[in-house]
């Protein structure tokens, strides 16, 4: 039976802050982007590109999407940025859009999400704003990018996968992280 961890009666705003802005690194920039980074790596631009069929979208296509959808929701609805989307040329861009632009681009929109979510206040967190037609708190705005991402994610490795037919080795439970760790040293 797994233990339960005590936690403080009641979490500070500052202790609040810190869980969202730490749960939000752990899972986009060090979680999901290095996969999907690695992903485009085992990709030709061919790959990147490839649709199975008109209704759906390429990994290219998967890209330019996340990267609208955090800089609406993140750096323009919780940053205050100025950015008017496209979100339609997303997906209808062919390519080819070479990866290391791809990941590159991906890796600055990131990056400046990042910083903008690491530094809001929990007043911020509670605010509302209204993003894509959605009234939201900056928290709901930061989960929904998030899930959001790792949703886009899930498909861009799922295609990795499938065009490469090999295990990426992507998922590691912590006993079996613990284990690998130990037979390094």
């Amino acid at each position: 039976m797994p233990s339960k961890k005590t936690a403080p009666a009641k979490p500070s705003a500052p202790q609040l802050v810190a869980l969202v802005a730490e749960q939000w690194k752990r899972e986009v920039p060090e979680g999901y982007l290095p996969k999907i980074c690695d992903s485009l790596d085992l990709l030709s631009d061919e790959e990147i590109w490839w649709r199975p069929n008109d209704s759906s979208n390429s990994v290219g296509n998967l890209i330019l999407h996340l990267c609208g959808n955090i800089r609406q929701w993140i750096i323009s609805g919780l940053g205050g940025s100025d950015f008017v989307r496209k979100r339609d040329l997303e997906f209808s861009e062919k390519g080819p859009i070479a990866r290391e632009k791809l990941i590159a681009q991906l890796r600055d929109t990131v990056r400046e999400a990042s910083a903008i979510v690491t530094r809001l206040s929990d007043a911020e967190l509670v605010s509302r704003y209204d993003i894509q037609g959605y009234d939201v708190t900056g928290y709901e705005a930061g989960i929904h990018v998030a899930s959001h991402f790792a949703y886009h994610a899930g498909q861009i490795i799922y295609v990795a996968k499938m065009k490469c037919a090999k295990d990426l080795g992507f998922t590691k439970l912590p006993a079996l992280a613990a284990k690998t760790k130990k037979a390094r040293a």
